[in-house]
């Protein structure tokens, strides 16, 4: 497996961009963590509610709006993530500097053509 990633915005409705995600992370040989409003299993991997300390997450790919992004801001820096892409509708250029100025990349991008384009 590659670099793991974890999706904030998970959701177990296959018409979301974050369970298209998954599906495309896992099809091209990417591990995944997920969080979301609510529990389940996707492609058998868990769902959960609650921000884990995960300690070896490469990327974070955020599918929540900015105003929904406040409580997971502190989490995010914990990780210690190389980097934290920001999907269509997800922009925050105020939580971009944040995690800048603390060595961690962000991009304004699309998981989805990023995998389609083989640069993720």
């Amino acid at each position: 497996m590659k670099n793991k990633t974890l999706i904030i915005g998970a959701s177990l409705n296959p018409e979301r961009y974050s369970y298209k995600a998954a599906d495309k992370l896992l099809e091209n040989g990417h591990d995944i963590y997920m969080i979301g409003n609510k529990a389940g299993t996707l492609f058998h991997h868990k769902i959960v509610k609650e921000q884990t300390p995960y300690t070896d997450v490469d990327t974070v790919t955020m599918y929540v709006a900015a105003k929904n992004q406040v409580s997971y801001c502190e989490y995010i820096i914990s990780l210690h993530p190389r980097r934290v892409i920001f999907n269509p509708g997800t922009e925050n250029t105020a939580f971009a500097t944040q995690l800048n100025s603390r060595g961690i990349k962000t991009e304004e991008s699309c998981t989805l053509v990023l995998l389609a384009t083989n640069i993720y």
